[in-house]
């Protein structure tokens, strides 16, 4: 079971990051919230979202779509709320820069800082790992990899635990590994 207040998943695409994440949350006594950023855009991607919806509804209490105040969904959470699950902050990412284009700094972002180094609950949150690819070509590509990259290094920073996915298996780089 999970000990941290804050426990950050990272990796990249397909390594395993939000069924890991999904099932520490499962450990996890009490209710359970889902907080999901994706937004439905495409056909492909309201599929996906009822399939993922579907497959976790035993386990959730609830969830709740919010692709752009990440920070406003968790501190709104009532005191019945024993864990969250926030899955994903790279899509989060490119959701307000969909919204609010090219920025020095994203408001959200800090709000969110805020929100998690008040928490009182259990949070578990998703990210892609970025910084290991190569060099985007295009100014926007760059943004995005820059903003994610430091999203993910203040994540990292106040989370008691962070745990890497590489191919499915969990390598914790920050607390102890989860039994």
């Amino acid at each position: 079971m999970p000990k941290s207040k804050v426990t950050l998943v990272i990796g990249g695409v397909r390594s395993g990051k939000s069924s890991y994440a999904e099932a520490l949350v499962k450990q996890i006594e009490g209710r359970r919230v889902y907080i999901a950023t994706a937004e439905p855009f495409d056909a492909e991607m309201q599929s996906r979202i009822a399939r993922h919806k579907e497959a976790r509804k035993d386990y959730f209490a609830y969830t709740i779509e919010e692709p752009r105040d990440v920070a406003l969904a968790l501190d709104s959470l009532d005191d019945s709320v024993t864990v969250a699950l926030v899955d994903c902050m790279t899509v989060w990412m490119g959701n307000l820069l969909h919204y609010q284009g090219l920025r020095d700094r994203y408001e959200e972002v800090d709000s969110l800082l805020k929100v998690l180094q008040k928490n009182n609950k259990q949070v578990v949150i998703v990210t892609n790992e970025v910084g290991q690819g190569i060099v985007p070509a295009t100014e926007l590509s760059r943004h995005f990899r820059d903003h994610a990259g430091w999203l993910n290094q203040a994540l990292a920073a106040l989370a008691d635990t962070v745990i890497w996915m590489v191919a499915g298996i969990p390598v914790c780089i920050k607390g102890e590994l989860p039994s």
